[in-house]
């Protein structure tokens, strides 16, 4: 009974057993993270807590142990990868990481990934197996001193100035490859090189121990090396270079006094090796200031060579300027008791002294100037040269003012007013559109350039309203003041003033040769302007563009930066509107060198004018302390512009003599002087033949496009007879070009910037008019042209005209005893007379016309051969009739004389006047011209053809 009982119990156990195993209730449990450490180049890991997988259906077998563990991507996504965890102990839960292949701490120094555990299940099969959560594993791999420390650079090098000690001479750096900060950190240092004066801090800093000679040892030269924090040592050392300089002196090193410009060069840097030494003085603002000098050359930079007139032209100016300050002439007196000054230009400058000095422009000048838009511009200059202080004058309530152009001009049916006066700084412009109804109105403008005593252009354009101003080529916006009448109003009558303003009618006193005598009260004028003026016109009708002005008088020389992109970060830099000062400013030594050897100088012009240019070179610097900071004295030097190539400009085409028929000059249009003239504009420039095998050097001559500024034709010899003789110019072409031509019995100039085809067409319209019965034997002219405003000058091509009289003429018993007289001057012999032609190279107007002459004394001495033959021939009869032998011996010689009649032109005058002396005297001398040779009645043929034929000139 017991028996049966125990064997119940144990199959009861059994049975509860299998059922149980069945049923695997729960999960496996692990940490949730888990944080382990792997060795470089192992792959175990140690975790921390250590990995141990609990499960609670143990001791049960399978349900309750640990089949193994899984790994899946983390954060970094190459965990599962790289790792895997393995089962130590299935019933405890024992578990291992470990990497797949040994992992490198330089690559990667830390790893995360996801663990999970999973149970045995319900079976060896693993059936209902069940995992756990996932939990988070940190692996980082420890670092091994694998590498050692390398130098950043193989050679260092600094200088320094003797005689001083400094905390930091130079740094080296070194640096290790290693991950971990133990072994990646250089720990220290060393100088191995032994008995050096320098020292070396753990940083790297290397200073010197003493204070260093350069005359004992300039140059200092060691080994240093390093080593990181595991006391692995660099794998190469660096060497150190160490270059005493003597001792430091504060200022600009690599300065040159003498700058030499060729012209054409477009621009140069100025200071190209220039740099700045403050001896390693704190600096945190430095400032430079570049000053050209141009104000010698022209009116305050080398704008053209051209005259103003000319340079409008070119640069394509509206034309109708009326000129308010013309040279003096006969036709523009009012500014001949102004006084001039001397000009480096073509311009004249006129001188005003504030008080007596006053320019009346003409009531017919003022007539074409009416209306509210125009243009007036001018040169000023404050104070100006040479001029005496303005004297004690009644000026009322103007008396501060100083009045440059004062106005009245008439309308249509209205008189309007304007005034341009400065004071002080200021200029003004006050201007009345109708005096009679409308208020006045100034514009006001605050200049510097109105008072620094310098040359300086004013364009001011009115289109009232609206008025813009220009100063040298910059605009300037005004200030608008309403006036209600301070001053009286003026008169309606039509006037213009220059240099002063007129005082109220009843105040004014009457003019005398446009100054006030001395000693007089000079309250005829207020507002006296003290300084120079040149240029002032005024051009009626719209207004010029901006465009115009900036070309007009915007400099061609001056300062400027070579390039902005390469300026640094914090420079500035600035040029005044005329380009004669450049300022830099920066806080960073380094970037301002480099800035200073950007500055250029560039020259725009072709012939740029030579001469020197002074150049200064101003330095502010600015320290931490103010008190010890350094003070660099003004540099100065200057720019020296050389010499240009001289253009050669050719004329040509035209030959020395032109010889036409006396009618054709007579005719209504003359005969044209210059139909083929040619002009050719060369440049002659050295060239270097040494490179080429060649001795010595050659010139080389380039065509090049030039334009013309002037041309003059002048008769040589006598002045134009207006009576009998001028000069005429097709003016169609002339106006069309905008030219200007003054035509006097003196001279005919042409006149104005244009091209040189432009100049061909016009001369080639030259022509020589006579009038009836005016002609001569000859006239000699003289043609040459200019440009740069008679700065270069062509070849003088001179022309000989000779006048071709008819046959008919000749006859004439007058014009016959003129020719002789005036051929055969008794200072002439027969022996200069041989052959067709005498070549005389200095004619002058002694012997006019030789071929004119010498034919006409062959065709009087042919009418007188002519004559004697007659006389022969009667001879020859009355001899026959005494003796019939004789007459026979007579016919044959008769025949024979016949035939051998030739007439000399050759003989001398004395020769020839001798035949009519007697009857005998000239059988004797007949004889004498039948044995000449037969040639000369064949010269005399052939002149006389030629003559008849082409009428071309022979050159006697």
């Amino acid at each position: 009974m017991d028996r049966m009982n125990f064997l119940s119990f144990f199959l009861l156990c059994l049975t509860s057993v299998a059922n149980s195993n069945k049923a695997n209730k729960h999960k496996p449990w692990i940490e949730t993270e888990y944080q382990g450490i792997v060795m470089e180049n192992d792959n175990t890991v140690l975790l921390n807590p250590p990995l141990f997988a609990l499960d609670k259906d143990a001791p049960l077998h399978y349900a309750g142990e640990i089949c193994g563990f899984r790994v899946h991507n983390g954060p970094s996504g190459s965990g599962s990868v790289q790792f895997e965890a393995v089962v130590l102990d299935r019933s405890t839960g024992e578990g291992l990481v470990r990497s797949k292949e040994p992992l490198d701490c330089e690559s990667q120094r830390e790893h995360s990934f996801t663990i999970q555990a999973y149970d045995c299940g319900e079976g060896p099969d693993g059936v209902n197996s069940k995992k756990s959560h996932k939990a988070t594993v940190h692996v980082r791999v420890n670092d091994v001193n694998e590498f050692s420390p390398v130098f950043v650079e193989r050679r260092y090098e600094a200088s320094v100035p003797e005689g001083r000690l400094f905390d930091r001479i130079v740094r080296v750096e070194a640096l290790d490859a290693d991950c971990s900060p133990q072994y990646s950190q250089i720990c220290f240092y060393d100088i191995i090189t032994p008995n050096v004066p320098f020292a070396i801090d753990n940083d790297g800093n290397i200073k010197n121990t003493e204070p260093l000679d350069s005359k004992r040892q300039r140059v200092h030269t060691f080994w240093v090396t390093a080593f990181d924090c595991g006391k692995n040592r660099a794998q190469a050392d660096a060497q150190v270079v160490v270059t005493v300089k003597p001792s430091c002196k504060p200022g600009w090193i690599g300065w040159t006094k003498r700058v030499e410009y060729t012209p054409g060069s477009g621009s140069i840097p100025l200071f190209p090796s220039l740099h700045l030494e403050t001896c390693e003085e704190t600096v945190w603002n430095i400032q430079a200031t570049v000053e050209l000098q141009t104000g010698h050359i022209g009116k305050g930079c080398d704008r053209d060579s051209y005259s103003d007139r000319s340079v409008r032209r070119l640069c394509g100016a509206v034309r109708g300027e009326v000129d308010l300050l013309p040279p003096p002439s006969p036709a523009a007196n009012w500014t001949s008791a102004l006084p001039t000054l001397p000009s480096s230009d073509s311009s004249l400058v006129f001188s005003f002294n504030g008080s007596n000095h006053v320019a009346v422009v003409p009531d017919s000048v003022v007539s074409a100037l009416s209306g509210d838009h125009f243009t007036l511009q001018l040169w000023m200059r404050r104070g100006g040269a040479n001029i005496q202080p303005a004297t004690t004058q009644t000026r009322g309530s103007r008396k501060d003012e100083e009045t440059i152009v004062c106005s009245t001009v008439k309308n249509d049916d209205s008189f309007s007013h304007y005034s341009l006066s400065v004071h002080g700084c200021r200029l003004s412009l006050f201007y009345w559109p109708d005096v009679s109804a409308a208020r006045p109105v100034k514009f006001l403008w605050k200049l510097e350039q109105v008072c620094d005593s310098e040359w300086h252009h004013l364009s001011l354009s009115v289109q009232f309203p609206s008025v813009t101003l220009y100063v040298d080529g910059v605009t300037f916006d005004p200030a608008l003041i309403h006036d209600n009448g301070a001053i009286p109003n003026p008169a309606p009558r039509q006037r213009m003033f220059i240099g002063a303003c007129w005082e109220p009618e009843e105040k004014q006193k009457e003019i005398l040769n446009n100054t006030i005598p001395e000693g007089k009260d000079s309250v005829k004028y207020v507002g006296g302007y003290h300084g120079l003026l040149s240029g002032v016109t005024v051009r009626p009708g719209s207004v010029e563009p901006h465009s115009v002005v900036e070309c007009l008088y915007a400099c061609r020389e001056g300062l400027d930066f070579g390039d902005l992109e390469t300026l640094g970060s914090g420079m500035k830099v600035h040029v005044n509107p005329s380009q004669s000062v450049l300022v830099l400013e920066g806080d960073d030594i380094e970037s301002f060198n480099r800035a200073v050897q950007q500055v250029t100088y560039r020259n725009s012009l072709r012939f740029a004018t030579p001469g020197v240019r002074p150049l200064k070179l101003t330095t502010s610097l600015r320290c931490f302390n103010e008190e010890s900071c350094l003070s660099l004295k003004q540099l100065e030097g200057y720019l020296v512009v050389l010499q240009p190539d001289a253009p050669q400009i050719s004329l040509s085409g035209v030959g020395p003599h032109l010889a036409r028929p006396a009618p054709e000059f007579e005719g209504p249009r003359g005969v044209p002087l210059f139909p083929e003239l040619r002009i050719v504009c060369s440049l002659s420039h050295a060239v270097n033949t040494a490179a080429q095998g060649m001795e010595g050097g050659a010139l080389m001559s380039d065509a090049v496009a030039h334009t013309l500024d002037g041309c003059e034709v002048q008769p040589l010899g006598e002045e134009l007879n207006p009576e009998r003789e001028e000069l005429l110019v097709d003016m169609d072409v002339v106006r069309e070009r905008g030219l200007e031509i003054i035509n006097t019995t003196a001279y005919i100039a042409i006149t104005g910037a244009e091209s040189i085809s432009v100049y061909e067409d016009v001369l080639r319209s030259v022509r020589y008019r006579l009038a009836k019965g005016s002609a001569r034997f000859e006239r000699r002219f003289r043609l040459s042209c200019s440009e740069m405003n008679g700065r270069y000058t062509s070849n003088e091509l001179t022309l000989e005209v000779n006048f071709l009289h008819s046959l008919d003429s000749l006859y004439h018993p007058s014009h016959l005893l003129a020719s002789q007289q005036q051929f055969l001057h008794p200072s002439h012999h027969a022996g200069e007379l041989s052959g067709h032609t005498l070549p005389n190279p200095h004619r002058n107007s002694v012997v006019p016309g030789a071929a004119t002459v010498i034919i006409m004394v062959c065709v009087g001495f042919l009418v007188v051969m002519v004559i004697l033959g007659v006389f022969r021939i009667r001879s020859i009869h009355r001899r026959g009739e005494d003796s019939r032998g004789g007459a026979k011996e007579g016919s044959s010689q008769w025949d024979d004389s016949a035939l051998t009649i030739i007439v000399n032109p050759m003989e001398s005058y004395e020769s020839r006047m001798g035949i009519s002396a007697d009857t005998e005297g000239e059988g004797e001398e007949d004889e004498e011209v039948a044995e000449s040779p037969e040639d000369a009645s064949d010269d005399q043929r052939i002149i006389i053809k030629k003559e008849g034929r082409d009428g071309n000139a022979r050159r006697y």
